[in-house]
């Protein structure tokens, strides 16, 4: 398997890198891949490689004005205790309340750049009875 075969990655625009680099691996648990602030940054979390591309990327270069404003996409983040993220993370801006479903619980929380993050816990099923 090849290294780009290893992740599935997806590029944020971001208008400080270092800001966004801080961000992702200070509380959200991502390793620095690479770093080439100011123009980019690549961070690691599992399977999920974050490409951050500040305003001197070929990546930012390369997207329409009007595609550059966050929108309703985001990462997924699995956590395992929504509760303890939410309070270890005080400070930081949460862009949604915590909200339930059948799946389980999550919030978003925006970058320093505003692009979302979902945070989610997954429902605990009680296990199935046995006859």
């Amino acid at each position: 398997m090849t290294a780009a075969e290893q992740y599935a990655s997806v590029r944020y625009v971001v208008t400080d890198v270092q800001a966004a680099i801080d961000f992702y691996t200070q509380h959200l648990g991502f390793t620095l891949r690479m770093d080439a602030a100011p123009a980019f940054a690549d961070v690691v979390r599992g399977p999920l490689r974050l490409l951050l591309s500040g305003p001197a990327s070929s990546g930012a270069r390369a997207t329409p004005a009007d595609a550059a404003t966050p929108g309703r996409n985001r990462i997924h983040l699995v956590v395992d205790d929504l509760d303890a993220e939410i309070a270890r993370l005080q400070g930081a801006t949460f862009r949604s309340d915590p909200v339930s479903g059948p799946g389980g619980r999550q919030i978003l929380l925006a970058d320093p750049d505003g692009n979302l993050v979902e945070l989610f816990q997954a429902a605990r099923h009680p296990a199935a009875a046995t006859p």
